[in-house]
């Protein structure tokens, strides 16, 4: 694992496969009567949001907590912030309190991305959404739920998503959860099919490793599952399609659709959901959305995640875990690189 985590695509197979595994022992800790472990206790992290955000922000500080961590919450509304000066400013702030790990949500595409390479802050920085660009332990939880639903939390330990067919429905311009999950998808082995209007797909997707389509009903009963994408509204400033009507018609899922699907396949949504739009409350509703075993699995990924950047040689678990994995994987987890090392 590598000192941040910026971005998905700087996952390799291995570094998901791990995080994955880990959220798998986290996730059992869940089911405890008692659900914390004392692994990161004296370590301070900063959740520093730049951007509204319920859902993620409850959530790293959920795994925060249940790891024992202290817990600083910055919000920046109401406070000066803009870009550049002033997130140096906020940085240089924070590394004066001593912060081991910056959770950042911005507005600006970049901006977790320069905060990790400033030197203004010598702590480990997790983007936790950034513009339009990436959120990457979205895309992680994503692919903790579909591993666990198509091949069983057992079973899947160790194993990637080789040959799955994943579809995304929506408004991929404006998405960073289509864009995160994209490249962790691939990096994993699977078939990713995003599926949009033309106008709410964004420039240079033909250079993305994945297949575009138009026509929702011919993917759908080749899906092992189906993400959908809430339309944002509050990022669009010009008419992206005619009519909500028409947009629910050719571009959202009730429960027609939802029985051309395979048996086994899954409906995914990262949420809020916009019920009615992009998905009838039917399918919300049904034992194959997995909208809330998102949310929970979501915080066995950010523990996961917190643990692997400053956990040190410690077990996660206190008891023996199954090793599933290879030995080098468990030393790049945990050993500094020459280069941190200097």
């Amino acid at each position: 694992m590598q000192r941040h985590l910026i971005s998905a695509a700087d996952l390799t197979r291995d570094d998901a496969v791990l995080i994955l595994d880990t959220a798998e022992e986290m996730a059992r800790v869940a089911d405890r009567p008692i659900k914390k472990l004392p692994t990161l206790r004296g370590r301070t992290i900063v959740n520093l949001f730049f951007e509204d955000s319920t859902r993620t922000r409850i959530s790293f500080e959920a795994a925060e907590k249940r790891l024992s961590a202290d817990v600083i919450n910055f919000s920046a509304k109401g406070s000066s912030v803009s870009k550049g000066e002033s997130l140096k400013d906020t940085a240089q702030t924070l590394e004066a309190m001593g912060v081991d790990a910056v959770v950042i949500r911005h507005g600006a595409s970049g901006a977790p991305y320069r905060l990790a390479n400033s030197g203004w802050i010598d702590a480990a920085v997790v983007n936790a959404g950034d513009g339009t660009h990436q959120h990457p332990t979205q895309a992680l939880l994503d692919a903790f739920t579909m591993r666990r639903r198509l091949l069983g939390p057992d079973a899947g330990l160790g194993q990637d998503l080789a040959g799955r067919r994943i579809t995304i429905v929506g408004d991929v311009l404006h998405s960073r959860v289509a864009r995160s999950n994209v490249d962790l998808l691939h990096t994993l082995g699977a078939e990713v099919t995003l599926v949009a209007p033309p106008t709410l797909l964004p420039v240079g997707i033909d250079t993305w490793p994945c297949e575009v389509s138009y026509d929702l009903d011919s993917t759908l009963t080749k899906s092992d599952a189906v993400m959908m994408l809430r339309v944002q509204r509050e990022r669009m400033n010009a008419a992206f399609f005619p009519t909500e009507r028409e947009y629910s018609r050719r571009y959202g899922l009730d429960g027609d659709r939802m029985a051309r699907m395979p048996e086994h396949a899954i409906v995914m949504h990262p949420g809020p959901m916009v019920r009615g739009m992009e998905i009838t409350a039917e399918v919300a509703d049904s034992d194959r959305c997995t909208v809330v075993e998102q949310v929970a699995n979501g915080v066995s990924i950010r523990m996961a995640v917190l643990y692997l950047l400053l956990g040190g040689n410690e077990p996660a678990v206190t008891r023996p875990p199954v090793s599933h994995h290879h030995p080098s994987d468990e030393r790049s987890a945990h050993t500094p690189s020459a280069a941190e090392e200097k």
